[in-house]
Formats: structure tokens, sequence, C-alpha cells
């Protein structure tokens, strides 16, 4: 799929010290976005900007931004996984995973009327390129929250994203689980969520873990 024609759309790729023009920008989009099924973030900008400015003081990471008439409408996050957060590595060191054979995307978060046309493949390329370019990485790697079917807050229509992220080639290691704390949109104080991790080979070897 490619990207459909958008007016003033522009797809770049931002590392270190070009990044920190858009921290404001990009941290009310994150908030934004998050706030929706199924992250329902509550968000704080001052602790968004602070997330962010570690992807511009990294030597490996990456922000993906898609503008339209100058205004951020879409952005993914990439860097090495030796880079991720702990929470995010531990899962792999507690299965005896090397973390350095991985690249780590942290999110992708795009606003829902450009949604349905070709962005999420785009990011999805872009990252990919990215880590190829900068790691040896010999996998890519996310992980996605976990909500009960029966969650009072779901919507209706509520679809996931696996047949998406199945069709770039991401397979989901139901064994390969970290825990995040954040606060849910009306809730009073944070809570601990679990997000199971997708892989996927970049270089052709075998994945390390059982998937479904």
């Amino acid at each position: 799929m490619v990207v459909e024609a958008i007016p003033d759309l522009v797809i770049e790729t931002l590392t270190g010290s070009s990044l920190l023009p858009f921290l404001t920008e990009l941290a009310r989009l994150r908030i934004t976005v998050f706030r929706d099924w199924p992250y329902l973030y509550e968000g704080d900008e001052a602790y968004e900007r602070q997330y962010l400015a570690t992807y511009a003081h990294s030597s490996s990471a990456a922000v993906i931004i898609a503008r339209v008439g100058g205004d951020i409408i879409g952005a993914s996050t990439c860097l090495s996984m030796q880079e991720a957060s702990a929470a995010v590595r531990q899962p792999f060191r507690d299965r005896g995973l090397d973390v350095s054979r991985f690249f780590y995307f942290g999110e992708s978060v795009l606003i829902p009327a450009f949604r349905g046309r070709g962005l999420g493949v785009a990011f999805f390329a872009a990252r990919e390129g990215h880590a190829q370019a900068v790691s040896g990485a010999d996998y890519t790697s996310f992980c996605a929250v976990q909500r009960p079917a029966e969650h009072p807050l779901k919507p209706p229509d509520a679809v996931t994203l696996d047949r998406f992220w199945r069709k770039r080639g991401y397979q989901r290691c139901p064994g390969l689980v970290c825990q995040m704390t954040w606060c849910d949109h009306g809730d009073a104080a944070d809570s601990v969520h679990d997000l199971t991790f997708w892989m996927k080979s970049i270089s052709g070897a075998a994945l390390p873990v059982a998937t479904d």
C-alpha cells in the first residue's frame, strides 16, 4: 500500500537535536491519540516532553513525523532496545534474550482523520529502514496494551490492529509481556498495564521466541 495523495503532506525522519523544536507538539499529539481506546491514557504534557527528549539524546533513535500544512498529524518512534526503558528490556533479559539483537518501536500515533491512507505502512517502513541503517539488529519489536474484552470503556465498534501488524510481517509473542504504569482517563491514580510484544525478523534470522 502506498501513501494516499494528501495535499501538503511531508514525511521526514528526525534524529538528535533536530527533534527538539517539535517536543511540545509531539507531546500534545501523543496525549490526544492515546487518550482514546485502548490506551485510555490521561497524559501529562511535562512528562511527555521529558520522555520524548530521550529520543533526541539517543545515538540510535529516530522519530518519523508526518506534517500537513506545517502541523504534525502523525509520528512514530524507534531506538535500539539497549536504549529502551528498563520495563521494556526486562522481559527479554528474563528470557535470556540478547537485547542488542533487537530494535524497539516505541509507538505510532496518527490523528483519526488521516488513518487508513497508508501512513501507518510508511511509518513501519521508515523505522525498519532506520533500524537497518544504524544497527546490526536481527529483529524489530513493539508492544501493545492488553485490555479485557469486557472492559466498560471499550467502544462497540472497536477493532484490534492485529491484522494490520501481521500484514507488516509481525507475529505476536504471547509469552513476552512487559508492564507499564499510567493513569487511565478518568481515574484518580496510576495503574499497572500488561503489554504484549510483537516481533519481526529483519535479517532472516529465526524468531527466538514462540509466536501465535
